[in-house]
């Protein structure tokens, strides 16, 4: 089909950089933001100073049936006239190319660290590495700072922030390669200033620059693959979703906006509305656009009965726009009974979250079970399932075909029918685990922190409830109880030091007090210094489950043992369901990457 509503051509770079100046090449609004970093910016520059093909641009003719809503490059103000043509395939390249050289502005683009932080850049070539075949194109390309300064230990080591000080260091500013006789007059009128033999010199100097470099951008093509307008709007997305397959690929949020958009459906902005909305709810900061649209998928696929429940991918992008309007309302409030029950169950946000995943189903289940508020029973079961997932850790990885099970087994069996879910079932939780948890990156860590908060520990300084502390957003620190200095002076195993049976959530100055002394030796500081007795004390200990004696004779061994199987015991009743006792892998089990947490590690670490 699309043999007959396409066609290809090669244009001139300038002409298509022009055309997005004044508006009439833009982009579909459905497109994702301009991405690229420096390197990249730096990388396609080289590869056009050397003619080197840098791949087709796809574009859509404007003006047919179907409409998408334009906007212009990033860097490109206000269009002064319609859109004649949207890119579909090409915005990073060519934002990239309008940017650097035909914008007398710097380029907004990121540096290559883990954050990408934001930075501006001029794009330059130097002339005299550009012309010497030993030298690798991309390092004559300079990335320079928007003030024109370029440091090294706080030291300038090259200015270009005058003409004359491009002239005389020799660098050419790619922002001017499409007026680069205005360019030259100035190069040739500053050495010419500087005597005649030089100015000859610079001058044989600028016309192989000229000729070889200059040239290679005025005279570039692009090659075009041009979509008539009469192409339909299946087609389109089709052909956006498969073109976009390489390099940054494209979500499924994505897709499915352009996919809704040839509807006249804008779900970019439906979904910051709607995001807005559950900003209120801190335990779902994390939830994204791609989360919210799983948990569509669900509730949609379940409700087409006779066919598979699935939220993977490609039942994602098979969701049709009257489904999605359908259930992402009726989602809305599933997410906030969801945040509701995660607080009654002492997680009270996101950084706290043992797993974000577990909440695509439990939305979908709370928006099945369409009411408010729950029975005591019916709270019981859930409760039991979502325990079961986060001690059984079974929402780490492969978890899409888990979410089609839950959904219809969970309601089932909350409402009083069915079989107990497979996520009950095949949960499992070994002994030895307790051992291994110790990274703040695991959900099983997170799952017993939160079980100490529903026990009511209290601060031992203060006597405040520490989920008081998270509910407000104070800071909360995960102190060893046995510090490690302790431990390792008295030889103290490091899988029993490290494990969550020796942690245990305190303020910050209690952290503090704590430091690296005995048990014995910081009660009593603690004690004194909050002005309290020995039983007040203790009654805080108890409410961690710890026996006050015990760290009173800093008696390690018997400490660890008596919490161990407190933490066990917590641990079955939230899963209602034994803990094994059989040997664990030596490895430790890492779900997810680790989220911020106000839980905080010790200060000595």
């Amino acid at each position: 089909m699309l043999g007959t509503i396409y066609r290809t051509d090669d244009g001139e770079l300038e002409e298509y950089l022009k055309a997005a100046a004044v508006g009439r090449l833009q982009l579909p609004d459905f497109q994702r933001d301009w991405l690229w970093d420096d390197s990249h910016i730096r990388s396609l520059l080289a590869s056009i100073s050397l003619s080197y093909p840098v791949g087709a641009v796809m574009m859509l003719e404007t003006g047919g049936e179907t409409h998408f809503e334009p906007r212009p490059l990033k860097g490109v103000p206000q269009p002064s006239r319609k859109a004649d043509w949207l890119i579909l395939d090409g915005q990073q390249r060519l934002t990239a190319l309008f940017q650097s050289l035909l914008s007398d502005k710097p380029v907004e683009t990121r540096n290559q660290g883990r954050q990408g932080k934001k930075i501006e850049r001029w794009y330059y070539i130097d002339m005299r590495k550009a012309l010497n075949q030993d030298v690798d194109r991309e390092e004559a390309v300079l990335s320079i700072p928007k003030n024109k300064l370029v440091k090294s230990k706080g030291t300038i080591t090259a200015d270009y922030s005058t003409s004359e000080k491009e002239y005389e260091a020799m660098v050419f500013p790619l922002s001017k390669i499409f007026s680069a006789s205005t360019w030259e007059r100035g190069y040739v009128d500053f050495w010419r200033s500087k005597g005649l033999d030089i100015v000859e010199e610079k001058w044989d100097t600028w016309q192989e620059f000229n000729k070889n470099i200059v040239n290679k951008f005025t005279n570039y093509k692009i090659s075009l693959i041009e979509l008539g307008k009469e192409t339909p709007g299946e087609a389109v997305c089709q052909v956006f979703e498969k073109v976009n397959s390489m390099g940054m690929t494209l979500n499924v949020f994505e897709l499915l906006t352009a996919m809704f958009a040839a509807k006249g459906f804008d779900l970019q902005k439906d979904w910051r509305d709607r995001r807005e909305r559950l900003d209120e709810y801190r335990a779902l900061d994390n939830l994204s656009n791609t989360d919210f649209l799983q948990a569509v998928t669900l509730l949609a696929t379940w409700e087409r009965r006779g066919q598979a429940i699935g939220c993977k991918r490609a039942d994602m992008l098979r969701i049709t726009l009257e489904e999605y309007q359908k259930w992402a309302n009726l989602l809305m409030e599933g997410f906030e009974r969801a945040a509701f029950f995660l607080q009654s169950e002492y997680v009270f946000d996101a950084q706290f979250l043992p797993y974000g995943s577990q909440l695509i189903p439990l939305a979908a289940i709370r928006t099945v079970l369409d009411k408010d508020e729950l029975t005591e029973g019916e709270k019981v079961k859930l409760a039991q399932w979502y325990w079961c997932g986060v001690f059984g850790e079974l929402y780490g990885r492969s978890i899409e075909s888990r979410f089609a099970r839950d959904l219809p087994e969970v309601v089932e069996w909350v409402r009083g029918g069915g079989t107990v879910p497979q996520t009950v079932n095949t949960a499992l939780f070994q002994h030895g685990r307790l051992l291994s948890l110790r990274s703040l990156r695991s959900a099983a860590y997170k799952g017993v922190y939160s079980l100490i908060l529903r026990k009511g520990a209290h601060d031992w300084r203060t006597g405040d409830k520490i989920a008081d502390y998270y509910q407000f957003e104070k800071t909360v620190h995960g102190h060893h109880i046995f510090p490690r200095a302790w431990c390792e002076k008295n030889n103290v195993d490091e899988d029993r030091r490290e494990s969550i049976v020796n942690r245990t959530p305190v303020s910050a100055k209690t952290n503090q007090m704590i430091g690296k002394k005995a048990p014995s030796e910081y009660l009593v500081d603690i004690e004194e210094e909050a002005n309290i007795t020995e039983d007040q004390i203790n009654n805080h200990l108890q409410s961690h489950c710890i026996d006050p004696d015990h760290l009173r004779r800093d008696d390690f061994d018997e400490f660890f043992k008596a919490r161990q199987a407190e933490m066990i015991d917590w641990i079955q009743k939230a899963m209602g369901k034994k803990v094994v006792d059989i040997p664990e892998d030596d490895d430790e089990v890492v779900d997810e990457e680790p989220p911020r947490m106000i839980v905080k590690q010790d200060e000595d670490e």
